[in-house]
Parts: structure tokens; C-alpha cells; sequence
């Protein structure tokens, strides 16, 4: 039986019984990097998978936990709900991503030397407290699932889920979507939130991040600015950088990420169609 702290139960209990009828979910996906939406009984309080609490909202009269599927997963994940102490088993559908083979010029950023991969490290722990939270968010926990737009224009260059290989290496799946658009093209924020994190990193540039609430987090990186600054409450559209291609990038791109209970997800899904 999993416990969590009260500060969850009570995250979750506020936007379950406020959200109105007009929260847009996701498109329900059940795969590896995928998102389920689940309809769960009136009496679940919070829900857990592998231990990190999933997001609760509402719609219409139904409760559903909005669960981002980890990369890593195959068959079938766990949903644990409470106080029921229950396991809800999510049965997965097998999907291929494709392999993408990329040449950079810098050496280092296909294998960084010491220096490199400590700087690494240090803001590797910064991003995952990131991904790792789950806050009230903008509305003090009087959520609707945020209806999300692009957080800029151009042609999807890079998919999500991409298994790379940099220069003939294999490396980690690309966990995001790349977007392709000239250097100085705003970004925009694709939802409200609060920005919790900026920096200019090894790997991603410029990067900004944004808590929706919930333990749904942005990332945008690779930007040639930064318009904002940690703790700017951002509306939905609102401007928060510029294209770039800082980092590790082989030519001007929005790199955008999402991250659901800590898992990275299709960006897609929440792009909901009318």
C-alpha cells in the first residue's frame, strides 16, 4: 500500500470536486509515451503510478485520472487509487518509433568530457525536481485540464519518440517534439502556468519551464532568449522566448516537451481537436 503526503490528497481532492464541464481532456492514447484518461469511481481521493501521484479532474459528472505512460513501459501499468487501496491495470498497445540518425560537428556533445558531463549532471537534478513536483498550480488547485495550443508555428521536424543515434551512437529517445521555425520567432507559453525553471543548459540552451499544476510540466528549449524569469505566472499565448538553436541542435528549432506524474509524453495528445 502506497501513502502519500497529505498536501496530495488534498491537491487532488480540490480539483476533482471544482472542475467545471468545459475541462478539455487529452486524447487517450494507451502506448509508451502515451497518456490514458481513465474514468475512476467518485470515492478515489488521489491515484499513484510507480509511486508518483497522477492527476485528478473532471468531466461532466466523471472523475477521470489523466495518467502519462513512461517511454520505458511495454504491456501494462499500474494505477493505484485511494483510500480504496485498488490496482487498476492499463493494458498497453504496442507501438513502434522510428530511428533517427543524426551528425553533429561538436564531438563533445556526442561524448562530453568530465567537466561536461558533471555540468550535466547538475542540471539533470534541477529538471527532474521539476518533473518530479506536483503542485497546486495557477488556480490554488481549482483545476480544469488546460486546453493546450502550439507553443509555436512551424512543421513538426523531429517526432516524439524518435530512438536516436548521434553519430552513429545510440542515445536516449527524443522525449519531446521539434518544432522547425527561423531564429527569433516567438514561443509562446501553450498553456497558463507558472514558470518554475530557466537556464541555459548543455544539452537543451536556453530553456524555460512551466508548471500547469498537477505534475503537468513545459519544457521549451533551444531558445535564442528568455522573456521570462522563475516565478511569472504565464497566460495561455503570452510570449516567453524566442527560436534558437542553443544547446545540442543541429539548426533553429523549438524543442517542447511535456511531462505527465513524471513521465514525458506525446505533446500531440494534448492538442485536442475541436
Amino acid at each position: 500500500m502506497t501513502v502519500l503526503p497529505f498536501r496530495y490528497f488534498l491537491t487532488g481532492l480540490l480539483a476533482a470536486v471544482t472542475c467545471g464541464a468545459s475541462a478539455q481532456l487529452p486524447q487517450d492514447s494507451r502506448r509508451a509515451g502515451g497518456i490514458a484518461v481513465v474514468p475512476i469511481n467518485s470515492s478515489v481521493r488521489a491515484a499513484t503510478l510507480a509511486d508518483k501521484p497522477v492527476a485528478l479532474f473532471m468531466q461532466g459528472n466523471q472523475r477521470y485520472a489523466v495518467v502519462g505512460i513512461p517511454l520505458a513501459s511495454t504491456a501494462s501499468v499500474l494505477l493505484h487509487t485511494l483510500p480504496d487501496d485498488q490496482d487498476i491495470t492499463l493494458e498497453l498497445t504496442p507501438f513502434h518509433y522510428a530511428d533517427q540518425h543524426l551528425t553533429l560537428k561538436d564531438p563533445s556533445q556526442v561524448n562530453p568530457d568530465a567537466a561536461q558531463l558533471e555540468r550535466y549532471a547538475r542540471e539533470a537534478k534541477a529538471q527532474n525536481a521539476v518533473y518530479a513536483s506536483f503542485s497546486a498550480g495557477v488556480n490554488g488547485g481549482v483545476l480544469s485540464f488546460p486546453r493546450f495550443i502550439k507553443p509555436t508555428e512551424g512543421r513538426y521536424s523531429s517526432p516524439f519518440g524518435f530512438r536516436r543515434f548521434f553519430n552513429g551512437e545510440p542515445r536516449a529517445p527524443h522525449s519531446g517534439l521539434d518544432i522547425a521555425a527561423p531564429i527569433g520567432q516567438t514561443v509562446m507559453a501553450p498553456a497558463a502556468g507558472t514558470v518554475v525553471q530557466t537556464g541555459d543548459y548543455f544539452f537543451n540552451g536556453n530553456t524555460v519551464m512551466i508548471d500547469h499544476g498537477q505534475g503537468l510540466i513545459t519544457m521549451l528549449c533551444h531558445l535564442s532568449r528568455i522573456d521570462v524569469a522563475i516565478g511569472d505566472v504565464v497566460k495561455q499565448g503570452q510570449p516567453v522566448g524566442s527560436v534558437g538553436k542553443t544547446g545540442r541542435a543541429t539548426g533553429p528549432h523549438l524543442h517542447w516537451s511535456v511531462s505527465l506524474n513524471d513521465a514525458r509524453v506525446e505533446p500531440k495528445l494534448l492538442l485536442v481537436k475541436p
